[in-house]
């Protein structure tokens, strides 16, 4: 079966799918969007993941022009078109069509539905933190935009010291989240997770890790990092996975809690696909 990408309502085959070159998304990054895990072609926790679309939306000033029923039936859609044991599904809302420049045209925003296959996280992995701190204070603070160099940027750098994930501090020196992950620490025992008031992304692999276990949520120091007995991070791609190496730290992973959180996290997704 072909591959279809959802445009705006309609499928299209992969090689036939266009938006406008001077789409809002394209020329300046102003679009929002969600990454759900796809298991045997059903969505995961896909209640969650499109509330926190509108919620970056909101934050943003753009409208999705389609209920959730349509977005759920255009999942299903390209799901159906390819159907995979595990599959990555990606909403991408723009602001639509605009004339050169930020501010905004008439034109209805853009939505895309797309999905393709996802690669199972491996049992560990290292991280590096990136010199770049994440703006706490920023209009994007915990936003799930398309404005995403910063992180290209970050995770190059990170590929470049053999690590799949790049950590930022806050402007004030605190533990944020990666590029596109959460991270938890077991410190003195404590499993926890910096706050939603670090900027850092309301993840939604974060929150139901938070659910299922006994983390809290408090401000870390990078010291708090490099002290940490365990690290993990959390993300649609990642579930639970343990952290072997921050920076030249060598860490054991997975530790016990780090083990005790990715098993219950694991029953929950075996038990619920819309947590």
């Amino acid at each position: 079966m072909a591959e279809l990408i959802w445009i705006n309502g309609t499928l299209h085959p992969v090689a036939e799918a266009r938006v406008s070159v001077l789409d809002h998304g394209l020329t300046v990054g102003d679009g929002v969007f969600e990454t759900l895990k796809a298991v045997d072609g059903a969505p995961f926790a896909a209640g969650r993941h499109l509330d926190r679309l509108r919620r970056s939306a909101d934050r943003l000033g753009l409208v999705v022009p389609c209920s959730d029923d349509e977005l759920r039936a255009a999942m299903d859609e390209v799901l159906s078109a390819r159907p995979l044991p595990l599959a990555r599904v990606r909403i991408t809302v723009t602001g639509g069509p605009a004339p050169l420049g930020s501010e905004r045209g008439e034109a209805l925003p853009t939505v895309v539905v797309a999905a393709g296959p996802l690669v199972p996280p491996a049992p560990s992995t290292a991280v590096c933190v990136v010199p770049w701190p994440r703006n706490e204070r920023g209009a994007l603070a915990g936003i799930k935009s398309t404005s995403y160099a910063e992180n290209v940027v970050a995770l190059a750098r990170a590929r470049e010291q053999g690590c799949s994930e790049a950590l930022f501090a806050t402007t004030t020196g605190l533990l944020c989240e990666g590029t596109g992950s959460n991270v938890f620490i077991v410190l003195g025992g404590r499993l926890c997770t910096p706050p939603l008031s670090s900027g850092c992304l309301a993840g939604v692999t974060r929150q139901l890790v938070l659910e299922t276990t006994d983390a809290v949520e408090v401000d870390l120091s990078m010291d708090d990092l490099a002290a940490a007995d365990e690290v993990f991070l959390t993300s649609t791609g990642r579930d639970v996975q343990a952290v072997h190496r921050v920076d030249q730290r060598q860490l054991a992973a997975p530790g016990p809690v780090t083990a005790a959180a990715a098993a219950a996290f694991a029953d929950l997704t075996a038990r619920s696909l819309d947590p």
